[in-house]
C-alpha cells in the first residue's frame, strides 16, 4: 500500500529549555507583550524553526533591535504569520485571540447549528460555490428542521456563495440557507429555505454503529466523525457491541473525520487490533531543540498500542487482522494517523478518495513562564496552536502531504448519496461487496464531478488538527 504518515498536535503545552534561543533573551527587559510571547513560543517549538530566519537564536544583537522588531508588527496576528514559513508548506498553524474558543474546539464543543456540510465549486467556475449536506447532528437545531443529507444550498440569507464571502456568511450564529436542486450537474435554486441557529454543541463522534451479515461473515460498521477523548467511553461501547455480535470484519467510516486527539487515535487502533501488546504505533519527530530534550527519555517520543482508555478503563478489542476504511478529501490528521499507524501491522484497505495529507501536528502554547496554562498572563487571552511535530509509523513512513491514496478509488456521487449506514450508500455498499468478494466487482462512477473547496470543519481554525493530551515535563521555564 502506498499510504503512511501522520502527525500529532494540539492540546499539550511543552516547556522551554534553558539553553533555548528564548533564553538568549532572558537578560532583556521583559515587556510582557503579546508579540514577545509569540516570538519566544515559536522560537522554542515551531517545527520549521530552522527555516524561519527571524526566529534564529542569533537574529538580534541587542534588546533594542529585538524590541523594535516586535513593535513593528500590529496586530499580533501579523507577526505570527510573518514568522511562519510559507503557507503552502505550513497550512495548519493558527493563533487565537481567545484561548477559550481554542479549548472548546479541541474538545469538540463549538457553536453549531447541526448541519455538517461541504462546499464545492460550481461547474465551470473558479469563484462560485454551493454546499451539500453530509449529515445532520442528532439533537441539534437542524435536527428539528426540514433539512437532511443530500440537500443542496447555493446562498445564505439570499446572497449567493463565492470564495470571497462564504466565511462571513456562514460564520453568523443565525442565518438562512437558500436551497437548490441537483439538476443534471447544475445547482438550481428551488425557492425553499431553512432558518438555522447555532448554539454551544458537543458532537458525539460515534455517529453510527451497526452490523451486517454477508454469507458467513459478520461485518461491523462504524461511522466515526472526530477523535474527542471525552467520548472514548462511547467509542469503547461500540466495540463492546461489535464483540457481542461476533464481528469478524470491520468497516471504519472516516469520510467526514478531520482529526482530534492522538491518544484517542492510538486507543481506536488498539480496539481494532489488540494482538500487538505494547508494540509501536507511532513515532514523534520534533524540531532540533525539543528533540534534544528527549535524549534521556527517547521512549517519550513513541506512541504504543494500549489496553486502557484515558480514564483507566479496559479497552474492548476485536483482534482483527484486516480493516476496511472509507475516506474522502476531508479525512485528515488523526484519521490519517490511524490508517498509517495500522498499515505495518494489519491489512488496511482504503476505499474512497485520497485524504487531506495532514502529516504534521501542533500543541497549545499559552503566555506563561512555561507556556502551560498556569500562571498565565492576565492581560490578554491569546494562545497559539503552531505546528510543532510530525509523526511516522513503525516503519518510519511519514511522507503523505499529498494525501493517503486509496486502494479502491471511488468518489461520492452527489446525485446518488444514499443513506448513511444503509446499503443504499454507495461507498458502504462497495466495502460490503469487497468483504464478500475480495474486490471482484464494478465500481460506480459519478456522472458529474465538482472540485472540492472547504467543509464545515476546515472553515473554522483548528478544524482539522491532531493534538497530544500529555507531553513530557522538562521542568524548564523561560
Amino acid at each position: 500500500m502506498k499510504k503512511k504518515i501522520f502527525l500529532l498536535s494540539g492540546l499539550l503545552i511543552l516547556i522551554l529549555s534553558t539553553w533555548s534561543c528564548a533564553d538568549d533573551y532572558d537578560d532583556f527587559p521583559q515587556s510582557g507583550s503579546i508579540n514577545e510571547f509569540i516570538w519566544k513560543g515559536l522560537n522554542q517549538y515551531y517545527y520549521w524553526l530552522s527555516d524561519s530566519p527571524d526566529l534564529a537564536d542569533n537574529r538580534f544583537s541587542t534588546n533594542s533591535e529585538y524590541q523594535n522588531f516586535l513593535n513593528s508588527y500590529s496586530p499580533p496576528e501579523s507577526l505570527f504569520e510573518h514568522l511562519l514559513i510559507d503557507r503552502q508548506t505550513d497550512r495548519f498553524s493558527v493563533i487565537y485571540s481567545d484561548y477559550t474558543a481554542l479549548e472548546q474546539a479541541l474538545s469538540g464543543t463549538q457553536k453549531n447549528n447541526g448541519v455538517d456540510y461541504e462546499l464545492r465549486y460550481k461547474n465551470g467556475s473558479s469563484t462560485e460555490l454551493f454546499g451539500w449536506v453530509r449529515y445532520i447532528l442528532p439533537g441539534s437545531d437542524a435536527a428539528s428542521k426540514n433539512i437532511q443529507r443530500g440537500d443542496f444550498f447555493y446562498a445564505v440569507n439570499g446572497t449567493s456563495l463565492n470564495v470571497n464571502n462564504y466565511r462571513n456568511l456562514l460564520a453568523n450564529d443565525n442565518y438562512t440557507l437558500n436551497l437548490a436542486d441537483y439538476d443534471g450537474g447544475n445547482i438550481t435554486p428551488n425557492g425553499n429555505s431553512v432558518a438555522l441557529t447555532k448554539t454551544a454543541f458537543s458532537e458525539n463522534p460515534v455517529h453510527i454503529k451497526k452490523t451486517f451479515t454477508v454469507g458467513s461473515k459478520k461485518i461491523g460498521y462504524l461511522m466515526y466523525n472526530g477523535f474527542y477523548s471525552q467520548y472514548e467511553t462511547e467509542l469503547n461501547s461500540a466495540f463492546t457491541f461489535f464483540a457481542s455480535e461476533g464481528v469478524t470484519h470491520l468497516i471504519l467510516d472516516l469520510r467526514y473525520n478531520s482529526g482530534g486527539s492522538v491518544s484517542t487515535a492510538t486507543r481506536l487502533a488498539s480496539m481494532i487490533t489488540g494482538q500487538f501488546g505494547n508494540d509501536i504505533f507511532a513515532k514523534q519527530q520534533w524540531n532540533y531543540k525539543i528533540q534534544a530534550l528527549f535524549n534521556d527519555n527517547p521512549e517519550d517520543l513513541i506512541n504504543r498500542f494500549t489496553t486502557t482508555l484515558g480514564n483507566g478503563a479496559s479497552i474492548q478489542n476485536l483482534n482483527l487482522d484486516k480493516l476496511y476504511v472509507l475516506t474522502s478529501k476531508r479525512t485528515a490528521s488523526a484519521s490519517e494517523l490511524v490508517i498509517n499507524g495500522l498499515e505495518p501491522h494489519i491489512n488496511v484497505t482504503q476505499i474512497g478518495d485520497e485524504t487531506t495529507g495532514k502529516n504534521v501536528g501542533s500543541i497549545t502554547i499559552y503566555d506563561s513562564p512555561n507556556f502551560r496554562k498556569e500562571n498565565i498572563n492576565p492581560n490578554h487571552k491569546y494562545a497559539m496552536q503552531p505546528i510543532v511535530l510530525k509523526i511516522a509509523n513503525k516503519n518510519n513512513f511519514s511522507d503523505y502531504v499529498n494525501g493517503l491514496q486509496p486502494d479502491v478509488n471511488q468518489l461520492e456521487d452527489l446525485a446518488n448519496l444514499g443513506v448513511l449506514g444503509e446499503t443504499s450508500d454507495p461507498l458502504l455498499n462497495t466495502a460490503l461487496n469487497y468483504v464478500d468478494t475480495n474486490g471482484r466487482f464494478a465500481i460506480p462512477e459519478p456522472q458529474h464531478r465538482f472540485e472540492h473547496f472547504q467543509d464545515v470543519k476546515s472553515i473554522v481554525p483548528f478544524g482539522n488538527e491532531m493534538y497530544l493530551e500529555k507531553v513530557p515535563d522538562f521542568n524548564i521555564t523561560r
